[in-house]
């Protein structure tokens, strides 16, 4: 469900410095902005900012920009960054289909974190990792392309490891349920609330050399 009518949400976007408000400006120059040559990690659909604030405090190594097309679900992402100091962290309130006008070979992976799963099938085309976006991916990645998913939805998960498959990627780690493993995982506020109705959170991990 997304939230609506968040209250003053354009003051609260324009009045952090997280938020950036016309990203076209910096393609290709984002290190300039972070002021460092760190590598550029890009979550796409961020949603509330539970996983990009986590990763962001885990790893000041690297710097890392949120997408997210609704302004209202953004705006609580912002309010979660702003209980944080953080010099490696940006946002956008743009949509993913547009993400080449933004970046160009500057960014290193991409997350996509519980992605709408668009269940029905004249719509299959909207999933972020359906071929016409992987085909805009190549445009921003510098290096070899990577991609990092999480999902509870299994027939997203199906066409994502078809998609990616048939694209040219290979795949580093498949996991069927990631809560089940040892692996290091930074949660988001929607992986906590399915995990607890007993969906398995399913992860992808895959790379294709350029």
């Amino acid at each position: 469900m997304r939230l609506r009518n968040v209250k003053n949400a354009e003051e609260i976007m324009n009045n952090s410095t997280y938020f950036i408000e016309n990203p076209e400006k910096n393609r290709g120059e984002w290190k300039k902005l972070f002021v460092n040559d760190n590598p550029i990690m890009l979550e796409i659909g961020m949603g509330k900012g539970d996983f990009l604030k986590g990763m962001a405090l885990q790893h000041p190594e690297w710097n890392f920009i949120g997408v997210e097309k609704y302004e209202s679900v953004l705006v609580r992402g912002i309010q979660k960054l702003e209980e944080e100091k953080l010099d490696n962290v940006k946002v956008l309130h743009v949509d993913a289909i547009d993400i080449a006008s933004y970046f160009s070979e500057e960014i290193d992976t991409i997350f996509l974190n519980f992605s709408d799963p668009w269940p029905k099938k004249r719509h299959f085309k909207r999933r972020l990792t359906y071929k016409d976006f992987l085909k805009e991916y190549d445009k921003v990645f510098v290096g070899d392309a990577k991609i990092r998913m999480k999902t509870d939805n299994d027939s997203l998960f199906e066409s994502t490891l078809m998609s990616l498959n048939n694209y040219g990627y290979t795949f580093d780690e498949v996991i069927l349920d990631l809560w089940a493993t040892d692996r290091p995982n930074v949660k988001t506020e929607y992986e906590i609330k399915f995990s607890a109705k007993g969906f398995k959170i399913k992860y992808i991990s895959a790379h294709k050399n350029r």
